[in-house]
């Protein structure tokens, strides 16, 4: 029987001391592998630091909730490369894990036709790049985002004449955009892609008085069928990773711009969470999309 491996950290692990309020993301997507799995396959989730001689027991591993990998990004892929020279089937790859840690990956999109988001990139930033950053984009409030980063961790939003900016540091190059009104208004259109077709899609709304949708900030989410346009403008997002095929998951994150038409926020290739609970097929077409890559 094939053994699957759900990499994870201490953060997501259950029975942890240092687990996160919102690792019931964790429990929710093994938990819709699993029934999607039934008794084809084990499935363990385990932290990816674990002794390499544990890990190579396993046949594939797929990238469940290592969220602590963007504070050690090349550790990260020095594991997954090390898997897959043991013979292990990565899901997704070591190459895609590479191309989509630092979110310069969003300029190769954005040169392949994506509808993207005004963006600057200090490497070093400090104040005098948010200062700037208002003018460049004649707005009156923006989003400071780090390169390597997710779940909006170490992420702030400032309005022009804000006192904060004065003392706001951070020690890792940063990107910084607009903020975009539709994020409160609409929401964030999240796209589900299994084996690169569209599995279901959502909408994620943030908490009254707050723009950020993750669920650790009180963020919700509810099911969407997307309009054509919509769905359209997701699948050729996807068509424009540089891959020879596919990845075994994707979650494509838009927003929509003034102009009607949406923009990537992200291309999520890592660790996202799939929102199985908004995708009553989700669990049997990852697994089927699994035994795939096994086969």
């Amino acid at each position: 029987m094939p053994r699957i491996a759900f990499l994870a950290c201490p953060a997501t692990l259950p029975g942890s001391p240092t687990r996160r309020s919102d690792a019931f993301e964790h429990d929710l997507q093994l938990a819709a592998l699993r029934q999607g799995l039934g008794s084809r396959t084990e499935v363990a989730d385990i932290d990816w630091r674990a002794p390499l001689e544990h890990l190579v027991r396993f046949d594939l591993a797929i990238l469940g909730t290592p969220w602590d990998y963007t504070e050690a990004k090349d550790e990260f892929i020095a594991r997954l490369e090390a898997l897959e020279a043991a013979g292990v089937v990565v899901a997704n790859p070591s190459e895609v894990v590479r191309w989509n840690a630092d979110k310069l990956y969003l300029q190769d999109l954005a040169s392949r036709g994506a509808p993207a988001i005004p963006t600057l990139w200090p490497e070093v930033p400090g104040p005098a790049d948010i200062h700037a950053a208002f003018d460049h984009f004649d707005c009156e409030r923006v989003v400071v985002k780090r390169r390597v980063g997710a779940g909006a961790i170490g992420q702030d939003s400032f309005r022009r004449g804000d006192a904060g900016i004065a003392t706001w540091r951070t020690a890792q190059p940063a990107m910084i955009q607009p903020f975009l009104p539709a994020i409160q208004s609409e929401g964030e259109l999240s796209f589900i892609f299994i084996g690169g077709e569209l599995s279901h899609a959502l909408i994620k709304r943030a908490a009254a008085g707050d723009y950020r949708i993750q669920s650790l900030y009180g963020g919700s989410e509810v099911a969407l069928d997307p309009a054509p346009a919509d769905r359209e403008a997701a699948a050729a997002v996807m068509a424009m990773l540089p891959f020879a095929g596919p990845p075994l998951y994707a979650r494509i994150d838009m927003v929509r711009l003034e102009s009607g038409k949406l923009a990537v926020i992200e291309a999520e290739l890592i660790e996202p969470y799939l929102y199985p609970q908004q995708g009553p097929d989700f669990g049997k077409r990852l697994a089927d999309a699994v035994l795939a890559r096994l086969a």
